[in-house]
């Protein structure tokens, strides 16, 4: 005779590799993505209506709920939404000191929705993004994005600018190779293979906030200095859902 709680644990352990597996799966298809996704300068034509921010939380979870990300139709969702500040307002929590990371959906594991709040003048230092993508949109204020080429990164995508091929490249010094405002309901678009790249508000008397989707997600990436020095970072929340995160939950 069939043990039958032998056989349900038998297809519990099942169900859990299987679903471990797809995560994986989805997480290798996006990371793959990197290599050739560029962006969208507008919505698709065809992509779902995105009136609410709950509108966009939701579309996100329907596309991700395949292991073939459509990343053109996450793309879509994140520019076809309007800010609006009653939606989010809950999530933006600011630092006088610092910008801050709010997260506002995870995803189930598979992205990262936050919200990020910049004080007047503050900025981010020039990292990576762990080979993951890296949609980000302007909800008040503006932005400067500065996007520098990636140090001895073999098959890199060099978009921003022609390359002089007379030129030498020394890669014991970052190089700019675009920089770009982000006003008011645009979304800004990266990966390792388009470069490197910092964020700043260049306002010294108003402040900004902007929406920001990372798939697959990272807890670490790596930040350079002008030297090309590469150092490793923890990702932390300053806040989760709205609520202040204490240290040992960042």
């Amino acid at each position: 005779m069939v043990n039958q709680s032998k056989c349900k644990m038998a297809l519990s352990k099942i169900d859990t590799i299987d679903t471990e597996m797809e995560q994986v799966n989805q997480e290798k298809y996006l990371r793959q993505a990197t290599q050739y996704y560029c962006a969208l300068e507008k919505p698709l034509k065809y992509g779902p209506v995105i009136e609410t921010l709950p509108d966009l939380i939701s579309a996100l979870h329907r596309e991700f709920e395949s292991n073939y990300v459509n990343i053109e139709m996450v793309n879509h969702i994140m520019l076809s939404y309007k800010s609006n500040p009653k939606e989010w307002r809950k999530y933006a929590k600011f630092d006088r000191y610092t910008y801050t990371r709010n997260l506002v959906d995870a995803g189930n594991g598979k992205f990262n929705l936050l919200i990020l709040c910049w004080g007047e003048g503050h900025s981010s230092s020039v990292h990576d993004h762990a080979d993951s993508h890296c949609f980000m949109k302007m909800l008040k204020g503006d932005l400067r994005e500065k996007r520098y080429r990636y140090p001895n990164r073999p098959g890199a995508i060099e978009r921003e600018q022609p390359q002089d091929h007379h030129a030498e490249i020394d890669d014991n010094e970052l190089v700019e190779i675009g920089e770009t405002p982000i006003p008011l309901n645009d979304v800004a678009y990266i990966n390792d293979n388009l470069g490197l790249h910092r964020v700043e508000n260049p306002s010294h008397s108003d402040t900004s906030v902007s929406l920001h989707l990372y798939c697959p997600p990272f807890d670490t990436c790596s930040v350079f200095q002008d030297n090309c020095k590469k150092t490793t970072a923890k990702v932390t929340f300053w806040s989760k859902y709205g609520v202040r995160t204490k240290l040992d939950e960042q």
